[in-house]
């Protein structure tokens, strides 16, 4: 293992999916998949979102675009969480889950709307009342 890569796809994994979800996934770890998740923090993390050439903001909405075209909509959601804590806007989700219906299908944009509803709801129920 590479401890660089690891550790810098630590760094980038909590920032984007949530130190509390990251260490969650580390810690229920299995004997048959402890070395799984070492790889995707040091391979894809590490190696795929620490490489400066795009930022994570991009990666988000590249990601959020790539998962929904290929239905995995657990990890969809995740990333949807994830491009949030990115940065991307509302509007900006808006548009992405327009272009995935358009190239994808309606129906994989409308779970897309379900989940991104149910998201925006939880959030606005966590904020602080003003």
């Amino acid at each position: 293992m590479n401890e660089t890569l690891y550790d810098r796809g630590l760094e980038r994994r909590k920032a984007t999916l949530g130190a509390e979800y990251v260490e969650g996934a580390l810690s229920r770890a299995t004997e048959f998949s402890k070395d799984f998740q070492s790889f995707i923090t040091e391979y894809c993390w590490g190696k795929g979102w620490g490489d400066d050439r795009l930022d994570a903001r991009t990666r988000s909405m590249l990601n959020i675009v790539m998962i929904a075209a290929l239905n995995r909509m657990h990890e969809w959601e995740l990333h949807f969480r994830g491009a949030i804590r990115n940065g991307v806007t509302r509007d900006e989700l808006d548009a992405l889950i327009t272009h995935v219906t358009i190239y994808c299908g309606v129906p994989v944009g409308v779970e897309c709307h379900r989940i991104a509803n149910r998201v925006f709801a939880e959030l606005a129920e966590k904020k602080p009342a003003a």
